[in-house]
């Protein structure tokens, strides 16, 4: 089975491939998951390299994990190209606007949105998540912002993270947020219907493709995921 979570170094040494082809989580389910922990590691294992090539398709998953990861890539002395092969949704849009340079096929996509949780308690538990929420998007606020410079304004990106704005290569490319625009490819799915139910205006394009993934195995990652994120405060996957 093709994985999700992959590092391949070139011949030259000098320059490396990540790929991230499904949801990011907190806790890793197997080897084919991408975790900021695996992140790390996988990255120290590269040495000293100056090129670092992302290739990702994620409709993306723990808020935490993906900060983290982003940050990381900020960080890295490499010089880091993003290639949004098919979809870099929620919190993989995060990560894919951390990286010195974003490249889109006309026909890949970017989603951006509020964070969102599942959450029980009082009004004062409640009004105490709300405003957490607020915080966390702040962090994402910022890296957008960071990568669009002067095309993009506090105020738009609030109000395209407000609609869960899906934006094609194109608009990503007006707004700042990618460098290049190439040809068309033929998009790969990663995920199932069951995961995009939790987003309100998915595409018909993303609901259509073969689906590579049993919703079987899907199922389970998502179940783990829900537990670990469970114990830092039910924050679902909401960037």
């Amino acid at each position: 089975m093709k994985k999700f979570w992959e590092v391949k170094q070139s011949a030259n040494n000098s320059e490396a491939e990540i790929y991230i082809f499904g949801e990011i989580v907190s806790s890793k389910w197997d080897d084919t998951d991408t975790t900021a922990a695996s992140f790390q590691k996988d990255l120290r294992t590269l040495g000293e390299i100056s090129q670092i090539n992302l290739h990702i398709n994620s409709p993306g998953g723990s808020v935490f994990e993906g900060i983290a990861i982003g940050n990381m890539l900020k960080q890295h002395k490499a010089h880091v190209t993003a290639y949004v092969d098919a979809l870099a949704a929620s919190i993989a849009s995060v990560i894919v606007s951390s990286c010195d340079e974003v490249v889109m096929p006309e026909n890949s996509m970017m989603m951006i949105h509020n964070p969102w949780t599942i959450s029980m308690g009082n009004a004062k538990e409640l009004r105490k998540q709300a405003d957490d929420l607020d915080k966390i998007s702040e962090s994402s606020v910022v890296t957008y912002l960071a990568k669009a410079g002067e095309k993009l304004t506090e105020e738009k990106i609030k109000e395209i993270m407000d609609e869960e704005t899906w934006l094609t290569a194109e608009e990503a490319f007006n707004l700042g947020l990618c460098d290049t625009v190439t040809s068309a490819n033929q998009i790969a799915a990663s995920v199932s219907e069951k995961l995009f139910s939790a987003y309100q205006k998915v595409p018909n394009d993303f609901l259509q493709v073969k689906q590579e993934v049993p919703d079987e195995q899907r199922e389970l990652i998502i179940q783990n995921a829900k537990r670990s994120n469970a114990l830092m405060g039910n924050i679902l996957g909401g960037l």
